[in-house]
């Protein structure tokens, strides 16, 4: 099983690249069912998410091709409709292949599905949300089944207990794309890979309006065909980059960087001593050059995962590993996934002062980090350990880094481009 050994204390400097949206390309990729043409997508980060979905899709009657970074889907078989456990499992995200299964040929089977152990994720605001567009469901053998002879139009609220659902969000978008009438979508996840599936259906020929904000209009129309669209950038890698970058003192260059879908993160960011500058003003801010440096002696700040546009929690475990190094008290509050603080005691080892109390955790910054043995226990979590490690005095080996590449395309690689020094081994 692979492993990274981290050495501290480098100073990163240079440019790098912002990869392209795993949480876009994935439901996007799903989306792509929907189309009776040519679905091509650009841009897509070859990680092992990616990977896992574009066998899912071949298993359903999809042909997928690659090329280097882009991905060309259409179906071959519409009469193929189950996704099985064997893939299923291993990502979350095969639960996006629902809507667009029902609403292109009339019957889904799709396995619950798996992912991190980073707390309960339930997929019922999916479901109901189907079911509102005339979809019966019922689980069969580990099986959600979903069927409709036609699907309509309705009005359908998908807030939930911690906010809305990006997943259901994009997975009722799809089915109301194809079905009868106007859909609205209430308590829409705003996040901009929902916007982004949206683009892809209305270049395909939907009429999808108002994705991005909290009600999401749906013009169902009978068929969609063909696309070509470029994939935006990644807004939790873009920000994990700065982080490291920040944590090691740096003076690096990211292009491609996610500026307008970012604004919670710059902001704490911001309040801890952290620059993040475009370095060209005519570039779109969803896409543009930044120079990030930061102040010597980083400030601590107060901070609340929500939903976008506020914080995200995807990034909550990297800036909890930065502000460990601040000069002062930080508290951090999770109120998307309570449990999500596997790497608490893993900075722990490596001598930082955290207490928790329930989905709350004190930062007591100023402390010198150590090198130490940490183990990963999620995606997030794995980045966050790295740039701790990056930042901590000695020698860190990360275990378990298999979280790492569901979500950072060789991560150790674009760091020591930059002057870290990492490298990845076999532990067993």
């Amino acid at each position: 099983m692979d492993a990274l050994r981290v050495q501290g204390g480098v100073r990163l400097s240079g440019t790098t690249s912002v990869d392209g949206s795993k949480n876009a390309s994935l439901p996007a990729m799903a989306a792509a069912i929907l189309s009776q043409g040519t679905v091509r997508l650009r841009d897509v980060p070859p990680l092992s998410d990616i990977s896992n979905m574009q066998r899912l899709l071949a298993e359903i009657g999809c042909s997928v091709d690659t090329d280097d970074r882009d991905v060309t889907i259409r179906t071959t078989d519409p009469t193929s409709n189950h996704a099985r456990y064997d893939i299923v499992r291993t990502m979350r995200a095969s639960i996006c292949v629902l809507g667009p299964l029902l609403a292109a040929r009339g019957e889904a089977r799709v396995s619950m599905p798996g992912g991190c152990a980073i707390g309960d994720r339930p997929v019922d605001l999916h479901l109901r949300g189907l079911e509102a567009l005339g979809a019966t469901i019922e689980l069969d053998g580990g099986d959600i089944v979903a069927r409709a002879d036609r699907l309509r139009g309705t009005t359908i609220f998908l807030g939930g207990p911690f906010g809305s659902t990006v997943l259901g969000t994009a997975n009722v978008m799809c089915a109301a794309a194809l079905a009868e009438g106007t859909t609205i979508i209430e308590s829409a996840a705003c996040e901009p890979e929902v916007a982004c599936v949206a683009d892809l259906i209305n270049a395909m020929g939907g009429d999808i309006r108002g994705a991005g904000s909290p009600r999401i209009e749906i013009h169902g129309v009978s068929e969609l065909g063909d696309a070509d669209m470029t994939i935006i950038p990644d807004r939790i890698v873009a920000g994990t980059l700065a982080m490291a970058a920040a944590m090691t003192n740096g003076d690096v260059q990211l292009t491609n960087f996610p500026h307008d879908h970012l604004l919670a993160v710059l902001d704490r960011l911001s309040l801890a001593g952290v620059q993040v500058e475009r370095t060209d003003d005519s570039q779109h801010p969803a896409r543009c050059d930044v120079r990030v440096t930061s102040a010597r002696r980083l400030q601590p700040v107060l901070f609340t995962t929500q939903p976008y546009p506020g914080y995200p929690t995807d990034l909550q475990a990297q800036l909890m590993a930065l502000l460990c190094m601040a000069e002062g008290n930080s508290i951090v509050t999770e109120r998307i996934y309570p449990d999500r603080f596997l790497h608490v005691s893993e900075l722990t080892r490596m001598g930082a002062k955290l207490i928790r109390n329930g989905p709350t955790v004190v930062v007591q910054g100023g402390c010198q980090l150590i090198g130490a043995p940490v183990m990963a226990g999620d995606l997030r979590g794995s980045a966050a350990l790295i740039l701790a490690g990056m930042a901590a005095r000695g020698e860190t080996i990360v275990h378990r880094v298999y979280h790492l590449d569901r979500g950072y395309v060789r991560l150790e690689a674009q760091l020591n481009a930059l002057g870290a020094g990492i490298e990845r081994f076999n532990a067993d």
